[in-house]
């Protein structure tokens, strides 16, 4: 098993005036799954999501990441974790203005120690997957959405995560290049890949292998089948 949640709870604010979020959130997830996560604004979509990339620690409940048990883990535990095991790929891409591709592609590799000639072989490998192979000295300025986000899922990659998150990833992308990223989803999955993605698009979402809703903070469809 790569992932389990076990009655997961996560609550902000203060003990007087506490806000509630995800409510017994309970999900199993194997090596090689698909999920999308579908739910509407304010349905705790990203939260879920934070917990699951190591971003933020739950309120109660127990978040087992290939055994190891999320509140048990260091500080730094979770950030090797985040950095070798969990790639992100986000709806605005968040690439370096001033970072040519190969160098976005590379900096996961760059916080993990791992010499210069190897993280540009390496990412230029990433960048070979999503078709960019012929982009590795662009800056993102000269890219278009659909390319920028194909940088993005390369920097995501290049560390050969276990699991691939994904949050809203056509969000921000004309139909065409929403298509061709869902096409580079499918292609990594073949390979072998987790994936889980969060999209509030229906389409997108019939992509993925299967469907979990989550709708004030409730969950459904998580347990393992």
């Amino acid at each position: 098993m790569l992932i389990r949640l076990e009655h997961i709870e996560k609550t902000y604010g203060t003990p007087e005036h506490p806000v509630p979020v995800l409510h017994d959130v309970n999900l199993t997830m194997r090596e090689g799954d698909y999920f999308a996560i579908m739910g509407p604004s304010g349905s705790g979509k990203s939260t879920l999501m934070n917990l699951l990339g190591y971003l933020d620690t739950p309120t109660s409940g127990r978040y087992l990441f290939e055994d190891t048990d999320n509140a048990k883990a260091t500080d730094t535990q979770m950030a090797k974790i985040r950095n070798e095991k969990i790639g992100f790929v986000f709806q605005s891409f968040h690439l370096l203005q001033r970072r040519r591709a190969w160098e976005n592609v590379a900096l996961p590799l760059l916080y993990g120690n791992v010499s210069k000639k190897d993280r540009r072989a390496r990412a230029e490998e990433a960048l070979k997957a999503v078709g960019l192979e012929d982009r590795m000295d662009f800056y993102p300025n000269q890219l278009s959405g659909g390319q920028c986000q194909r940088v993005a899922i390369a920097r995501a990659i290049c560390t050969n995560p276990k699991l691939l998150l994904a949050d809203e990833p056509t969000g921000a992308l004309d139909s065409k290049s929403g298509q061709q990223i869902m096409d580079i989803f499918d292609e990594l999955h073949d390979r072998g890949m987790s994936i889980i993605m969060i999209t509030h698009e229906h389409a997108v979402a019939e992509r993925a292998k299967r469907m979990l809703h989550i709708y004030d903070g409730v969950l459904s469809g998580g347990q393992a089948e």
